[in-house]
């Protein structure tokens, strides 16, 4: 790899507080960077003792309707038998 092109590369935690969730993982959001948003200014201590940048983010798994299961199902039956009743056969 070049130097001097890549984003520093390093731990991250995300953190949903609205589900009071948060995870650990690595992420080019750890680095200074000229051209990107660079390192966040807050830090949170770990579970293991250290300190890491932390990204809050509005949606995460712990709060998507999707994975928690408060996800609308969409009747589409329903509305294939009112099209073809309306637009049926004429």
């Amino acid at each position: 790899m070049k130097k001097d092109v890549h984003p520093t590369y390093g731990p991250v935690v995300f953190r949903d507080q609205s589900a009071g969730f948060a995870f650990l993982t690595r992420s080019t959001l750890a680095g200074e960077t000229a051209a990107g948003p660079g390192r966040p200014a807050r830090t949170v201590e770990w579970e293991d003792g250290n300190t890491y940048p932390v990204v809050d983010v509005e949606i995460s798994s712990a709060s998507h309707p999707f994975w928690t299961g408060s996800a609308r199902v969409v009747d589409t039956a329903g509305r294939v038998e009112r099209f073809r009743q309306r637009y049926g056969k004429r």
